[in-house]
């Protein structure tokens, strides 16, 4: 559904990252964490989706990269300034599978929905250990944020120039987990897919058309057939993937 929300933060992170809180949204705006919103921005046809980090009571917290002109655009949005948006879009991480004691892999613009997961997870009392990668050290963000939730939360750069030298999948070397939660570019999805022997759920980042499922523009395959990525997706379970 389409909600008028008002910007009350629109701050930087990190080079080209920002952290954006609207206020208005109602509470079946974000039903599972993994969805995401669709943001309409002025001058610009198609709208930008960008997934959920954070919901409490009327406020979401987004973050997002730019990446063109449209997020390029959204980053100039100051507080007091409203967005039309599309909420509670797509499908979510399932949390009646986690197993024990699973694992979280986050790899730059995929490290947000990782953030409203872990809660989601902590509130059932599952305790995850946490992985974020980035490229290099300037570009880490919200480590503190998963920190102050108490999960174990490690840090890989491909650089080395902060944490684990390398990969989310280097990182995860030895640690010990039952199930795995992963969200981040399609390569990174398909190492953590060949690398853990356990059962997982994996949230797709692909450009979007419509964002609702009308244009098939983000389409993949699956075990079943085509999903889109917009509807049935983001998440996918990890056994139904076509790589």
């Amino acid at each position: 559904m389409e909600r008028i929300l008002t910007i009350l933060e629109n701050t930087p992170l990190a080079p080209g990252v920002f952290r954006l809180l609207l206020d208005g949204a109602e509470a079946d705006d974000v039903r599972a964490p993994g969805q995401f919103f669709n943001l309409s921005v002025d001058g610009f046809y198609l709208r930008r989706p960008i997934s959920v980090c954070d919901a409490a009571g009327s406020r979401v917290t987004l973050i997002y990269k730019v990446v063109g002109a449209g997020t390029r655009a959204l980053s100039d949005y100051r507080p007091g300034r409203t967005l039309r948006v599309l909420t509670a879009l797509g499908n979510g991480y399932d949390l009646t599978e986690t197993g024990s004691h699973p694992l979280l892999l986050g790899g730059g613009a995929g490290v947000p929905p990782m953030y409203l997961l872990a809660k989601a997870l902590l509130a059932r009392g599952v305790r995850p250990t946490v992985v974020l990668g980035f490229n290099t050290a300037s570009e880490v963000f919200y480590k503190a944020e998963f920190e102050s939730l108490g999960v174990p939360t490690v840090v890989a750069t491909a650089d080395g120039s902060a944490g684990v030298s390398g990969f989310v999948t280097d990182a995860a070397a030895g640690l010990a987990y039952d199930y795995t939660f992963a969200c981040g570019p399609e390569p990174m999805l398909k190492a953590v897919c060949a690398m853990s022997g356990c059962g997982g759920q994996f949230s797709f980042e692909r450009r979007m058309g419509c964002g609702f499922g009308a244009c098939m523009g983000c389409s993949c395959r699956t075990i079943t057939g085509s999903k889109r990525i917009c509807v049935e997706g983001p998440v996918l379970k990890k056994e139904e993937i076509l790589w």
